[in-house]
């Protein structure tokens, strides 16, 4: 996003919104301290009466416990819906302006198959989805999307779900025809799920490929069904716009995919990162440019992929 849309998009619309806002984060600000101080109280009295009646503490704390998270639960509750309401808006107005659409709920999942079978995600028991962002940048089309995912693990009768993957996937199509598979992966034990296989996806062996610029032969292994494509595509440039995303959004363990899909090309990329396009904290002020700057800062980062790979396309298509 320009340095000028920005501002003129702050300035008319996102500070005074989020100045008029602001009674509402206030009161839901009281309604939660003073939930989270009647929970305290009830929970000291609770101790008191059950020391002077002599009672075993152990049950009867959990009891005691039980009616004061609830009352800390209906503090947070109206701080959480301010939370939600500002965090809907400020991505709905940034989206619109970067030429996107936004959705605080995920109704479709793009290519989320592929992601799994080129082994760009973990095995996993339970999903879930949040904040999809799509729309059309420099002709690109372009999709973005969280996903958190869930094993579930046994411990003697005891189940409970681990987080295996929190991050985000990301799908652009882009002027290059692409036949075959790259894939790039930031760390080769993510690339157990692909050697169970073979290395390949669907009737394509996947082959080590080795990158030309040693800084990102140490920091990336690549496979593919196509040397010449995989270094094709593979530029320098492209791997530290690749670096520069995880490091920016804070991620580990980036990867990333070119993949033919009916000829035209495409990039998959998925990143943990943890929760994105968040609204900040609601214990500060709202009208603070700063939270704003964050998710725009994310969502520039996205774009400047794109257009390495627009450019690319162009410098082909001169040739």
């Amino acid at each position: 996003m320009a340095g000028d849309r920005f501002d003129t998009l702050w300035e008319d619309k996102l500070k005074p919104w989020l100045q008029s806002v602001e009674g509402d984060r206030k009161k839901a600000l009281r309604n939660f301290w003073t939930y989270s101080l009647l929970g305290v109280a009830m929970f000291i009295a609770a101790l008191i009466a059950l020391e002077v009646l002599n009672d075993d503490l152990g049950g009867l704390v959990l009891m005691a416990l039980a009616p004061c998270a609830i009352v800390f639960i209906i503090g947070l509750t109206s701080l959480e819906n301010v939370r939600k309401r500002v965090k809907a808006e400020l991505n709905t107005q940034i989206a619109e302006v970067c030429g996107m659409s936004y959705s605080a709920k995920v109704y479709e999942t793009p290519r989320f198959d592929v992601f799994r079978d080129l082994g760009m995600l973990p095995g996993h028991t339970r999903r879930t989805f949040e904040d999809s962002f799509s729309g059309t940048v420099r002709g690109c089309d372009f999709e973005l999307y969280e996903a958190h995912l869930e094993q579930r693990r046994q411990s003697g009768k005891r189940s409970y779900y681990v987080t295996v993957f929190h991050g985000a996937l990301i799908r652009v199509t882009f002027p290059r025809r692409v036949e075959g598979v790259t894939v790039i992966t930031r760390d080769q034990g993510w690339f157990n799920g692909l050697t169970a296989l073979g290395r390949s996806f669907g009737s394509q062996k996947l082959e080590r490929i080795g990158l030309v610029d040693q800084r990102f032969e140490r920091a990336f292994e690549v496979y593919g069904s196509d040397q010449v494509l995989a270094r094709y595509m593979v530029t320098p440039d492209f791997m530290e716009k690749l670096l520069a995303l995880e490091t920016a959004l804070k991620g580990k363990r980036i990867r990333a995919a070119f993949d033919e899909n009916s000829g035209q090309g495409e990039l998959l990329i998925a990143v943990e990162t943890g929760d994105l396009f968040e609204a900040g904290s609601m214990f500060k002020p709202l009208a603070d440019q700063g939270r704003v700057m964050y998710i725009v800062k994310e969502i520039q980062l996205v774009t400047e992929i794109i257009r390495v790979l627009v450019e690319r396309g162009e410098t082909e298509l001169q040739r």
